[in-house]
């Protein structure tokens, strides 16, 4: 807010000081003040360990797994996760004539296969139903139509679980299977469940899976509840006490643009900026406070936004949005699943052009959007983090002693701002500066298609030039002056920014 009334008072710049191993003092509209020799904390990435996918199916497809290495390669990617591996189009599950269960695991194992060869592990969201197990017809509203209806037999369930389990023991060995997630379905408090009543069925399903799984292999890890808007979580971990239910983890999704009502049953309006940490506090506070309160919590989806909007998730909007997402969310949660890498992805039918709102880093022809560009320049961090009294900073510090900040300039959809500039009080060991820039003129492909024409479908020699124009350029480097060094942001600008200190060799940045 400081921010804001500033601008309404200069014309055209504000800014902001931030001054590492400085005394305190107040100097300009916000004092912020950073002492690098002050205690620090752990700085785990947890924002880019694991990501959401389009289903199952679309696994096999090149175009997923060439996005999925560009991501690899720009990130910490972990773990992938994604619906349907239960799907009737995966084929794992049917019955002969006389009523028998029949298995097919050999489009799983060519799925699973070509995550593990380029470095991936699956968090297993074990989903939908098939057809002939289901209790009734009924069928979710997505292009693939996933049946979302409870077993009908649930020592049928019961058998497929262990049976998948199994296999992919035999497959890939109990030492590699141990360290994968299994997730007991998708957002069973909205419509992808239609047991009835939703919790206390969803429950049941629960308990029947976590407890063939566990005897399969004690050490696979199985949680949930996977829910939507943050829910269940504190009645998940109550009810599996009581049960003595197995429960490794607990997972749930929300986005930035959920409301109130539904996070937190209230009335007030809560901010982009805010809702997903504000969400991820909640529920830290639920498990902490449980008979459970050293269970891993794993944000499964997250997002700006659960809708389509090219001026949100194809946007600039997407760098601030993302760095001031991992400052307030850090220490919150062990993992955070940004939905999703790729947008080789068909929940609402087959992609019709690139930038269309689509969830994920990459647009269709392969082309990165700011969002990858903000999770590589991100990527860079520091593995501690350094206090800095700011809205605007991130500033971390390496293993060889240098300083990664990031910086940005976050302004809300669809309204106007002027750049600000920031100057960052350096400690006098620093010995260089230099910055990697995400804006219009850096790394911005979706600006580019514009300026295109946006064409529906870009020609090859046109999908080039925006993977050319997609590319963060080298790193800039900066003028120390008295300590201290500026970085000016225009409106949704992120930069990241790498300082040497004397005595210390330090990484690469994140450019080219």
């Amino acid at each position: 807010m400081a921010m804001r009334r500033l601008k309404k008072i200069h014309a055209r710049v504000a800014i902001i000081f931030v001054f590492f191993c400085a005394p305190s003092f107040a100097l300009g509209d916000e004092q912020v003040i950073v002492d690098a020799s002050a205690p620090h904390h752990s700085f785990p990435h947890y924002w880019e360990q694991m990501f959401g996918s389009g289903r199952a199916i679309l696994t096999l497809r090149d175009s997923y797994r060439r996005d999925l290495r560009l991501v690899k390669g720009a990130t910490d990617l972990k773990f992938v996760r994604f619906h349907a591996i239960l799907h009737d189009e995966v084929g794992v599950y049917d019955e002969d004539k006389h009523g028998k269960a029949v298995y097919n695991f050999s489009y799983v194992d060519q799925i699973y296969d070509g995550l593990l060869e380029n470095g991936v592990r699956p968090f297993v969201e074990l989903s939908f139903m098939p057809r002939k197990l289901a209790s009734r017809e009924a069928v979710h509203s997505f292009k693939y139509h996933p049946i979302v209806a409870p077993p009908r037999d649930y020592a049928k369930w019961d058998a497929l679980i262990a049976a998948f389990a199994a296999h992919v023991i035999e497959r890939y060995g109990i030492d590699e299977v141990a360290q994968w997630y299994f997730e007991v379905w998708n957002e069973p408090n909205l419509d992808f469940w239609a047991g009835t009543p939703a919790q206390a069925t969803y429950f049941t399903l629960y308990d029947h899976t976590a407890r063939a799984l566990k005897q399969v292999d004690a050490r696979l890890r199985v949680g949930g509840p996977s829910t939507a808007q943050a829910a269940w979580v504190g009645a998940l971990i109550r009810h599996a006490a009581e049960m003595q239910v197995p429960l490794d983890f607990v997972s749930t999704h929300v986005y930035a643009n959920d409301t109130a009502k539904d996070v937190f049953a209230t009335r007030e309006v809560i901010p982009r900026t805010e809702m997903v940490c504000r969400a991820a506090k909640k529920v830290r506070d639920e498990v902490t406070s449980s008979r459970r309160p050293d269970l891993p919590i794993i944000w499964s989806e997250y997002n700006a936004t659960y809708f389509n909007d090219p001026k949100i998730t194809d946007a600039l909007f997407m760098g601030p949005w993302l760095a001031d997402t991992v400052r307030r969310c850090d220490g919150l949660a062990d993992m955070m699943s940004y939905w999703t890498f790729s947008d080789v992805f068909e929940e609402q039918g087959v992609v019709r052009r690139p930038f269309y709102g689509g969830f994920g880093l990459i647009a269709a022809g392969g082309i990165p959007k700011p969002a990858f560009n903000a999770f590589k320049m991100l990527h860079q961090l520091g593995d501690e983090r350094l206090d800095v009294d700011s809205d605007h900073v991130l500033a971390t510090r390496r293993k060889d002693g240098s300083l990664v900040i990031a910086l940005w300039n976050y302004v809300p959809p669809g309204q106007n701002a002027l750049p600000i500039t920031i100057v960052l009080g350096l400690p006098h060991a620093a010995r260089a500066a230099r910055v990697v820039r995400l804006d219009a003129d850096h790394g911005d492909a979706g600006g580019a298609y514009a300026r295109m024409g946006s064409p529906q479908y870009p020609t090859r020699s046109q999908l080039d030039e925006l993977i050319k124009a997609s590319v963060l350029t080298a790193p800039e480097d900066l003028a120390i002056m008295n300590d201290r060094v500026s970085v000016t942001l225009p409106p949704n600008g992120l930069a990241t920014l790498e300082v040497p200190m004397a005595g210390h060799r330090a990484g690469a940045n994140g450019g080219g």
